[in-house]
């Protein structure tokens, strides 16, 4: 079974940025489609960004142009390079993976189906 534990957060300023990375264990990492979502105090998850075994990649509105998700699969990790960063962008950062069927932006729209997930890692965006 696959585990994911994700790492790199912490308290950054306006304007900074930060990578995040997700590391697998337990399974052949590169043959899963791997996602990185967000969950605010007080909202609903959101997803952020997803990228796929074929290299297709999505990234939800606000994310576009600031964030780059990209994978190692020689280290089995996937990264979430953030900046730009704005206050709003506080939240928990969970990565998840599955044997995705069908295109990235579903499988970021259907999170809930996901199978795998760690724990998050917390990002504070502040002055």
């Amino acid at each position: 079974q696959l585990q994911l534990v994700e790492s790199g957060g912490g308290l950054v300023q306006p304007g900074g940025s930060l990578r995040l990375s997700c590391a697998a264990s337990g399974a052949t990492a590169d043959h899963y489609d791997i996602g990185w979502f967000r969950q605010a105090p007080g909202k609903d998850r959101e997803a952020v960004s997803c990228l796929t075994i074929d290299g297709s990649i999505y990234y939800e509105d606000s994310a576009k142009g600031r964030f780059t998700i990209s994978r190692d699969n020689a280290k089995s990790t996937v990264y979430l390079e953030m900046s730009s960063l704005k206050t709003e962008g506080t939240a928990v950062y969970s990565c998840a993976a599955d044997q995705w069927r069908g295109s990235v932006q579903d499988m970021c729209e259907q999170d809930y189906t996901l199978r795998s997930w760690g724990r998050g890692t917390q990002v504070t965006v502040s002055s």
